[in-house]
């Protein structure tokens, strides 16, 4: 089926009987890891190839296994003809190293961040974060996922065994044009892939199988059951195994989010059920349900066109077939153990409000910000003291919920729209999904361990459409018993800024040194003791900047710096 839509032509791919095979991604472990990110194509139809992007391969990305405790070196090629980045997502790492829209790769050329794996086993993923291309370069296909192991985890009976009884569940939709090209921005994502398999099936043997499941969409949120009505066991969310298993019928997914889930499978050797997403029992207000908005009259252009939304469709087809040599046979009841932060010991609160910036019926359909205030690269939003215990308190103004992601820590809920969450959402996350039409998430964090007064870690919507959009927002997580310090804005001043190739510096105080520092804290320009406090900025590229003073008493003073 085709719509014409202004001077596309959209093709609708319906399902098909003919199943395929459940891609398994390669895995990388090790301490030293190549990633290299490139351009490829892939027969998903007959006709013309589409044309791709993957890491080490034409489509999607290896699995990287790491270990806690871990001191992981990872060297990124980017052999694409447009920058990119990659975030390690839900990972905690220095800001220098997260991949965030200020650390970009660009064409040709490297990228080696380097720290130690200090997360909880868990399932995170990878993929790219560069402002305005993260939904592009996502759906053309680059994307991964992290299996983090540590001893907590490998002390509990659960299936370990990648790819037969421990299986990785990527789940994306994408829409198609005509010759079979993924269209990056369209409501008409029709076509579902798990793995970049569509129409997937897996044999997985008659035992307790582990479900590593990833919402790597772009917008679509999910509601996930079993089509022979079983239930399944949650042990593990975003940051971690649970304190205790939960069982569940439904479980809603939202971009970004992962979840690991144990299917019981023991006795059903010859049998074929589905992995399916529950469309029809989404509430409205939410991507996917029959009604994306909160309230009449809010709709997506050809949303009502897209035969996904509002309905239940298949995601995986389950053949079961004969047990391994060693089957997990029974679901563990206790897990891990959790001390959250306690909302006593909070030093600060805050509140992001979402809004649309375009009021009325057409609110909907974007774009959205943060604050009133559309992401600015040179903005930051928010300082934080290291090692401080924070409450946020999330507001959405807006008709459609959001899945929130904030970079850097995990997080726990402390309620939605004023009630404690459900068992399901009591472990530690990285991304919520916060309700359309007023609708109200809080969470409790502490910002650990990395603080760099340069480079900024993101918080953002995790619809990829609306954060290249604007819905997103920065933080500086700052050491108070740091010598490099903020000061306010009249302890120095520079101008012109933004400026060509000269640099004035005013400061009532002698400078010892003046330091032009790139977004990925690398050094590019050191003057010591610079004559009239003019800088000559000839030899240094175009791009946004930090200039670090340092002063004769050597407080350190930063400021950010544009040059044309």
């Amino acid at each position: 089926m085709k719509f014409k839509i202004g001077l596309a032509i959209i093709s609708l791919h319906f399902f098909g009987n003919t199943q395929n095979p459940l891609f398994i991604p390669d895995t990388l472990s090790g301490n030293t890891i190549q990633l290299t990110i490139q351009e490829g194509q892939k027969q998903f139809f007959s006709g013309a190839a589409t044309l791709t992007y993957g890491i080490n391969g034409e489509f999607l990305a290896p699995t990287l296994i790491l270990n806690r405790g871990q001191q992981v070196s990872l060297n990124v090629s980017n052999t694409l003809s447009d920058s990119t980045t990659i975030h390690w997502h839900g990972m905690h790492v220095a800001p220098e190293n997260d991949g965030g829209p200020h650390t970009p790769i660009l064409p040709n050329s490297n990228w080696n961040p380097q720290f130690e794996v200090m997360d909880w086993a868990s399932t995170y993923w990878y993929h790219p974060h560069l402002h305005h291309k993260t939904n592009q370069h996502v759906q053309k296909g680059i994307a991964g996922m992290i299996i983090v192991r540590d001893s907590f985890e490998e002390a509990i009976s659960l299936p370990r065994t990648y790819g037969i009884d421990d299986i990785p569940v990527i789940i994306q939709t994408k829409a198609f044009d005509s010759n079979n090209q993924i269209i990056v921005e369209t409501a008409l994502d029709s076509m579902v892939m798990i793995n970049g398999t569509i129409n997937a099936y897996a044999d997985l043997p008659a035992q307790i199988v582990r479900l590593r499941l990833l919402n790597g969409s772009s917008e679509r949120i999910y509601n996930l059951g079993l089509s022979n009505g079983s239930d399944f066991t949650l042990i593990g969310t975003d940051g971690g195994l649970l304190e205790a298993s939960v069982t569940l019928n439904r479980l809603k997914l939202a971009p970004g989010e992962r979840a690991e889930i144990l299917v019981n499978l023991v006795g059903l050797n010859g049998q074929t059920l589905y992995l399916k997403s529950f469309g029809s029992e989404l509430p409205n207000g939410i991507y996917g349900a029959a009604q994306p908005g909160m309230g009449a009259g809010q709709s997506i252009p050809n949303y009502n066109l897209n035969p996904l939304n509002g309905n239940d469709f298949n995601l995986l087809q389950v053949n079961v077939v004969g047990t391994t040599a060693e089957p997990v046979l029974n679901v563990p009841s206790n897990l891990v153990t959790h001390n959250p932060w306690q909302e006593q010991n909070a030093a600060q609160t805050r509140t992001v409000t979402f809004s649309p910036v375009n009021m009325g019926p057409t609110a909907i359909n974007g774009p959205f910000v943060f604050d009133m205030m559309p992401f600015d690269m040179m903005m930051i939003n928010h300082t934080i003291q290291l090692n401080d215990i924070e409450i946020w308190t999330l507001q959405n103004n807006t008709p459609i919920a959001h899945p929130f992601h904030i970079h850097d820590v995990p997080f726990y809920i402390l309620d939605i729209n004023g009630i404690a969450p459900p068992p399901e959402l009591a472990g530690r996350k990285d991304v919520v999904l916060v309700p359309g039409g007023m609708g109200t998430v809080r969470f409790i964090t502490r910002f650990e361990d990395f603080s760099n007064e340069m480079v900024p870690y993101m918080y953002h919507c995790h619809m990829l459409t609306h954060e290249d959009g604007g819905m997103m927002g920065q933080f500086i997580v700052s050491d108070p018993n740091s010598s490099i310090t903020n000061h306010s804005l009249d302890a120095f001043t520079i101008y012109p800024n933004p400026t060509f190739d000269q640099l004035i510096l005013q400061t009532s105080q002698n400078v010892e040194k003046v330091e032009i520092i790139n977004q990925i804290g690398k050094i590019v320009l050191s003057i010591h003791q610079p004559k009239n406090n003019s800088i000559s900025l000839v030899n240094v590229n175009p791009g946004s900047y930090f200039i670090r003073v340092t002063l004769d008493n050597q407080n350190k003073l930063t400021r950010k710096l544009v040059l044309e």
